[in-house]
């Protein structure tokens, strides 16, 4: 399967990081429209890449004789199963997102209700809680972990 060159999400969407001007309400419609654009950008990619995987499936499914190239390959499509599954579950939260986006409930802190914050919702377009929040969050599952 030919390797496809990853780019980074905001690049992904032909889109410069949000420059704040002054005064600017947090959310308004050009950042809403900024955060919308990014999202359709990464949904578009993620749904190329399961197309991808199905027409390499099907070219690539042989029978083969041999026991040993039998079970590589198909360890090969468990390992893009996998990937397409935690994909497919990310265009859910994305259209999760841009449904929030719809509503104008984007971009705040569902756990506290503060804003989440221009740059970490650029890193992260899905997050939903703001950064001392998923830090609280992360510290509890790992007491949880042991």
């Amino acid at each position: 399967m030919p390797t496809h060159k990853t780019l980074g999400i905001l690049a992904l969407a032909g889109v410069n990081p949000y420059v704040e001007k002054p005064n600017e309400e947090y959310m308004n419609d050009a950042q809403l429209e900024h955060f919308k654009k990014i999202l359709d950008a990464w949904r578009v990619q993620l749904r190329e890449e399961v197309d991808r995987t199905v027409t390499h499936m099907q070219d690539e499914a042989a029978n083969f004789p041999d026991p040993v190239d039998r079970a590589a390959q198909e360890e090969e499509f468990s390992l893009e199963l996998r990937t397409r599954d935690r994909e497919r579950k990310l265009i859910k939260k994305i259209e999760k997102t841009l449904q929030f986006i719809e509503d104008d409930d984007f971009g705040f802190c569902d756990s506290c209700g503060i804003e989440i914050g221009i740059r970490r919702l650029e890193a992260r377009p899905t997050a939903d809680l703001c950064i001392e929040c998923k830090t609280l969050q992360e510290i509890k599952e790992r007491q949880l972990a042991g």
